[in-house]
């Protein structure tokens, strides 16, 4: 499949600051692409590089395999959206949907404008708004209409930064389905910049998890959920966050937890000795009896989660989370003896953690 959009080896300092640290990108054609990071990362200077407004130290971006070196953001054929909204605050909300189609490049008779128009408004649920000046809409409204702005124009991509991280939980949902329809009909490229790792989840074809200027790992939601890299990866997806547990890799080849409460017999791929982390996701652990690993704790506390229940059981020293269904979790009280299941393919085992690296998956 071709690349739509390939940044190769990219280097970008600002002053003392490495934003990109040599990046490797690849988006390909018709793909939605969720590039996922904590603030600082460089995830807007990735989007801005490749629209043309930050030009790298080093290193090139292709779109459609042409080098972009020396074109300007204007002929690049991206298009972009801000999450600071760049509006016109004194033009009604129609207006600002309008000016994109009112270029020399994407001009489109008045009556075909307004119909294009109308059909993003309606989407993004800001019909009723369009004779309003931008300065009277709330932050929600006018993100919507920034995002308008880009989606109205035929663009080779849509470059996307944190386009609904100010909406409110219940409409964020709502425009996640919609983001991911208008992809799917459209077949249009869209690199989308998020720190939100539901969003990415839920949105990406693919995910790019990026760390101080470089991807640690690219991958399906599959492939990120059941394959993390590293520790930091697997923290950075699900809510109740990933378990680890430190330990040792035994003479036998199996797993004891730190404080020798925990001994899980799996096959660990690694010396005996060896300092490790067994990382277990809450919901792949079940209370009662069950076919795999069993383990027994007491319960520390739990939360009701809607349907589900969260329930923290104490394994000696260690705390683990697990997510269960109401039914089962009911009458449970702190102290309660628990035992606890969980299926070995279920288990992930990693290299302990240092100071300044999180520790890798073994059998990477």
């Amino acid at each position: 499949m071709t690349s739509a959009i390939a940044v190769r080896g990219v280097h970008k300092r600002f002053g003392k600051v490495n934003a990109l640290d040599g990046l490797d990108l690849e988006v390909r054609e018709g793909e939605f692409f969720c590039l996922l990071g904590p603030s600082g990362a460089g995830k807007t200077t990735t989007l801005k590089t490749v629209a043309g407004l930050e030009l790298p130290d080093s290193g090139t971006v292709e779109l459609g395999g042409a080098d972009m070196r020396g074109v300007e953001p204007y002929d690049r054929g991206v298009a972009m959206c801000f999450e600071s909204y760049a509006l016109y605050p004194h033009k009604s909300a129609y207006d600002n949907l309008a000016s994109p189609l009112r270029s020399p490049r994407h001009r489109l008779p008045a009556a075909q404008a307004r119909e294009r128009i109308g059909e993003i408004a309606e989407l993004l649920g800001i019909s009723a708004l369009l004779d309003r000046p931008v300065g009277r809409l709330s932050n929600g409204q006018r993100q919507r209409v920034a995002l308008g702005r880009v989606l109205v124009r035929p663009a080779r991509a849509f470059l996307l930064d944190e386009p609904l991280s100010h909406l409110d939980a219940k409409l964020r949902q709502q425009m996640r389905a919609e983001l991911k329809a208008i992809g799917a009909v459209r077949h249009t490229t869209t690199l989308y910049v998020t720190h939100d790792s539901v969003e990415a989840l839920a949105l990406g074809d693919r995910i790019g998890v990026l760390r101080d200027g470089r991807i640690v790992q690219t991958g399906t939601r599959e492939e990120i959920w059941y394959r993390p890299y590293d520790t930091e990866v697997a923290r950075a997806f699900g809510r109740p966050r990933i378990n680890l547990l430190p330990g040792a890799v035994t003479a036998e080849g199996g797993f004891r937890s730190a404080d020798g409460k925990v001994e899980l017999p799996i096959p660990a791929g690694a010396a005996p000795g060896t300092e490790v982390l067994i990382g277990v996701r809450p919901r792949d652990l079940s209370l009662g009896e069950g076919p795999g690993h069993q383990l027994t704790g007491t319960v520390y506390v739990t939360e009701v989660l809607g349907r589900s229940v969260e329930v923290t059981v104490r394994l000696g020293e260690q705390h683990v989370s697990l997510v269960a269904p109401r039914g089962d979790a009911a009458g449970l009280r702190p102290d309660d003896p628990v035992r606890l299941w969980v299926r070995p393919e279920n288990l992930l085992l990693f290299e302990a953690d240092r100071p300044q690296r999180p520790g890798r998956r073994i059998g990477q």
